[in-house]
């Protein structure tokens, strides 16, 4: 049994998120034992999958409904918003690729060491 310091160390995160995590009901807050709570191995897998999911990109509101669905084995729900998130991974990798190339052709142009305003301060003005 952990106290939420030792929970907070094995899921890689502060207290303070396990607390953020268990008032949007995430992780539950289990009862005071002798003053303190104490968690189990079953928190510490909650807490790495929400942590996992996180880095995927999934949002809370969607980790709970996986978090939610892996208690009903839906699986044709899940394999839907992993779909979903796919999609706008795939949207964000686009926009990034664009931004990059957009940099070096004035990372570029600024390399050429023309007179006149910088290339890529003037790019950013309004």
């Amino acid at each position: 049994m952990l106290t939420i310091g030792k929970l907070a160390d094995a899921g890689g995160v502060g207290v303070e998120t396990v607390r953020f995590y268990q008032r949007k009901e995430l992780l539950e807050t289990p009862k005071r034992g002798y003053g303190i709570r104490r968690y189990g191995d079953a928190d510490v897998r909650r807490l790495r999958f929400i942590r996992n999911a996180q880095r995927a990109g999934f949002t809370l509101d969607e980790i709970k409904e996986l978090l939610d669905l892996d208690a009903g084995h839906d699986h044709h729900r899940a394999r839907e918003l992993a779909t979903s998130r796919i999609v706008k991974l795939d949207r964000q990798i686009a926009d990034l690729q664009r931004a990059r190339e957009c940099l070096r052709r004035l990372a570029r142009q600024c390399a050429e060491g023309k007179s006149g305003p910088c290339p890529i301060l003037g790019a950013f003005e309004v």
